[in-house]
Order: C-alpha cells, then sequence, then structure tokens
C-alpha cells in the first residue's frame, strides 16, 4: 500500500471562485483553524457578480453578508452597510466581496482557472488507496502558466454563470440561435449604458424565461418603452400563465422578489410587453435584419430585432469529471439536496435548510455548494449558501455535532405551484403557502423532509 504524498493535515482546503459562497467558505475555514486557498478565474473577488453590476438584488444586505466574514472585516475599519436597504451586485462586489477578498491577502489568488480536480495519482476508475491520496488541483493562470497543487478537500464554489441555458426548449441550442448570435443575449441589459440602450430602444424584444431575471429584463424594457412608444417586449413563456407565474407578489416574504413580479405583471397588463404562452423554441430564423422564433409544435412569432434569453443557468462539471460525485441525473445537483428543490416535484421557491449531510458525495471531502450545488434549480439564496460552508468548515473540522445542526430560517415566496414542468395553469394551486410551506427553523438530518413525495 502506498504512501501519500503529503500529509493531508498539512495541506489547505481549496476553494474554487471567488464570488460571495466561494470567500464566505474561506472565512469560515479561518475560523476553524483550516487554511483555505482560494482560486479565482476573474481578475478580482465577486468577478462573475461585477457582470451584472447594473442589477438591484431582491436580497437585503442583512441577507448578503456572511457572520464569519464580518468578524474578518470588522478588525479593519469596515464599516456595514445598512443592513435593510438592497444594494446592486456592483455594491455588493465593491462594498463587501473585495473588502473581504483583501482581507484574506495571499488566500486568494486571482487569474487562476482550475482546469481539472482529480485524487493525485488516481483516475477516477481507481479504488486502491484512494483515500489516503490528497486531492491534486490543476491551475492555469492567466499568464499561460500551469501549476498542480495539492489539497486536502475541494470546495467547489464557481457558480453557473459562465453557462446559461440555451434558448432551445429540448434544453440544447435552437436551430440557427448560434448563428443569430449577434441578436441573443443571455443576461439582463444594462440600459444605464448609452450602447446598449441604444441596442433596445424602439425596438421589439423577444424575452424568453420567467425567474427574477426575465421579470428584471420586461421590467427595465416597459420603463424604456414609458419613455420611447416604439419599444416593445414579446415576453416568451414556455408554460402557460397562471396563480404562480409572476411570483409570490404581496406574500412573499422577500418583499423585492415579490415586486420584480408585480412589475412584470404590470408590463403586460399595460400593453407595453405581450404574452406569449405555451411557446417551447426549436428555431431561429433570419427574416432580413430581424429574427424569427419557430417553436416545436410549428408556431412561428412576429419578427423581432433582439433576444434576450434568461432561461436559467447550468453547472459546469468538465473540471470535476475525475471526481465521484453523486448528482441527480435530472438537475445536476447532488442527490441528498435535488428532491428538496426539483421543480418537477414542487414549484415552491421555498427551501428547506441543508447542509454536509446533503452535500456529500461518494468522493470524501469533496463539496459543491452556492449556485453550482443547486445544479439546473433555480431559487437559490446567498443565505442558504453561507449555511452550506458553515455547515461543511465545521464537519471539515471534525465538529459532527455542529455540522448536523444547521439552523437557518428561508423566505417564503408565497408561492406554492403544482408539479411537473408542463403543467397547464388551471393546475396552479395559487399563491400563498401551499403544501410546501416549512417550518420557521429545521434542523439537517432532525427535521428535514423525507427525500420522496413531492412538496
Amino acid at each position: 500500500m502506498s504512501e501519500p504524498l503529503v500529509e493531508a493535515a498539512a495541506l489547505p482546503t481549496v476553494v474554487i471562485g471567488a464570488g460571495p459562497i466561494g470567500l464566505a467558505a474561506a472565512a469560515r475555514l479561518v475560523e476553524r483553524g483550516i487554511e483555505p486557498l482560494v482560486l479565482e478565474a476573474g481578475p478580482s473577488a465577486g468577478t462573475a457578480v461585477r457582470e451584472w453590476a447594473h442589477v438591484r438584488l431582491f436580497s437585503t444586505w442583512a441577507e448578503l453578508t456572511d457572520p464569519s466574514a464580518e468578524k474578518l472585516l470588522a478588525p479593519t475599519g469596515w464599516v456595514q452597510p445598512d443592513g435593510a436597504t438592497y444594494p446592486s451586485g456592483g455594491d455588493w462586489a465593491a462594498r463587501y466581496l473585495q473588502p473581504l477578498a483583501d482581507v484574506l491577502g495571499a488566500k486568494v489568488r486571482y487569474g487562476a482557472r482550475v482546469t481539472g480536480v482529480s485524487r493525485a495519482g488516481r483516475d477516477r476508475v481507481v479504488d486502491a488507496d484512494r483515500e489516503r491520496q490528497p486531492f491534486t488541483v490543476h491551475v492555469r493562470y492567466a499568464d499561460g502558466r500551469e501549476e498542480r497543487l495539492f489539497a486536502r478537500a475541494v470546495i467547489d464554489a464557481s457558480g453557473t454563470w459562465s453557462t446559461p441555458n440555451p434558448l432551445g426548449g429540448d434544453g440544447l441550442p435552437a436551430l440557427g440561435e448560434r448563428a443569430a448570435a449577434d441578436r441573443v443575449s443571455y443576461r439582463v441589459p444594462d440600459l444605464g449604458d448609452p450602447a446598449v440602450r441604444a441596442r433596445y430602444a424602439g425596438r421589439r424584444t423577444a424575452v424568453v424565461g420567467t425567474g427574477a431575471s426575465a421579470f428584471t429584463a420586461l421590467a427595465l424594457l416597459a420603463d424604456l418603452a414609458e419613455e420611447d412608444g416604439d419599444t416593445h417586449a414579446v415576453w416568451i413563456l414556455r408554460r402557460g400563465i397562471g396563480g404562480s407565474t409572476f411570483g409570490g407578489g404581496e406574500a412573499d416574504q422577500l418583499p423585492a422578489r415579490g415586486a420584480l413580479g408585480l412589475r412584470a405583471k404590470a408590463a403586460v397588463n399595460t400593453g407595453r410587453a405581450s404574452a406569449v404562452t405555451g411557446f417551447r423554441t426549436a428555431a431561429v430564423e433570419r427574416d432580413g435584419d430581424r429574427l424569427v422564433l419557430v417553436a416545436e409544435d410549428g408556431r412561428r412569432l412576429d419578427p423581432v430585432d433582439e433576444v434576450i434569453v434568461l432561461t436559467g443557468l447550468r453547472p459546469d462539471l468538465s473540471f470535476v469529471s475525475e471526481l465521484r460525485l453523486a448528482l441527480d441525473e435530472r438537475l445536476q445537483a447532488p442527490v441528498g439536496l435535488a428532491p428538496l428543490i426539483d421543480p418537477n416535484q414542487h414549484s415552491c421557491g421555498t427551501v428547506y435548510p441543508h447542509g454536509v449531510k446533503e452535500l456529500s458525495h461518494p468522493e470524501r471531502d469533496v463539496y459543491l455548494v452556492g449556485m453550482k450545488s443547486y445544479g439546473r434549480a433555480p431559487t437559490f439564496l446567498a443565505m442558504t449558501g453561507y449555511e452550506q460552508v458553515r455547515s461543511i468548515a465545521a464537519a471539515l473540522a471534525g465538529d459532527q455535532e455542529a455540522a448536523e445542526r444547521v439552523e437557518l430560517t428561508l423566505p417564503e415566496t408565497g408561492v406554492c405551484g403544482g408539479a411537473g414542468l408542463f403543467d397547464e395553469p388551471e393546475a396552479d394551486s395559487g399563491a400563498g403557502g401551499g403544501c410546501c410551506a416549512a417550518p420557521g427553523t429545521l434542523q439537517i438530518g432532525v427535521g428535514a423532509p423525507a427525500a420522496s413525495g413531492g412538496c
């Protein structure tokens, strides 16, 4: 039996991604006396967050900062923002994420893209002496240099921002989607940028999606239409419109999230946006300088100038393919977490608290956290990720009792729709509580729901 290359306890825990959850993981590890090494592909903390700097979050500052991170920041003179206010993505990055990364100092490396993670000397096939080997992390730096690092554990907080879902209703790019790339965007437009504003002003834009990002885009385009009457949004829904389509509204315990849905509803009601339901895109065709979307059932929409695709995100699993991960076949989320967030089971935005138990894999001491842990499921909240990494840090420190005693009160959306992704509107159970309403506080491994049975 071979000896491990390096004593695992002497190695750092590698955290992939210097976003909100990755930096919180580092703070939690420091608190537990475990050395973190954060590898960030971008040039600064919160690189992905900065790409939607213009978007205002629907969580307040109080819900967007991690307690352990606050303890690290306090001695620096950091001034905690007003907890009742709502930051933009730019505010979050500049006033919290970058200061936190600065405190962590050399524990954070920028321009460091992780290209692969495995066990030292073991591909995913080999059993022999596997768990005694450290993790090997392959990194490519911005200057082209490559390095192989060793780690005692790996926390993948790389998110899903770089891999948005395509326009096609079958999960693949629609025919012609790539060829129309000059007219198709996968981000909420920054209409404060004159060049971006000129792209959409006075034009007809299709917005595809039904989540908070789509609501935001519709609201922004509706505001633009109020100034420029020739601007119009065409909202394309893969399902029908029912009681839960616009979210929980005033019943949502995150008021700003509920307000987004109400703004989208107002855009449709005032005629600044029109809705097309049951439309699953199969092809994008050129009509001169414009685009025509064609549905799987053969329907063709009137030509549009631009298309904004906001149909969710998916995880990039390519660089962890040599690890033995237990992922749900539908969501690509950890199998212990998937039943709690699967939209095939329920459409509630309320998610039961969860921690290391639900996030563990056959490969010991590797965890997908944050947005990446949700796979293709929506409704992730920063609070959820902070609690995930608190639990994981406790487990890595050997404090299993603390790891399993995760307690967190999560806000409800005020919505509990019917099960299934092809529901007709009349199958909706409407807003307000419903079968998915969670008790105020749950303990992981104690009060968590069964892994089956829908809501």
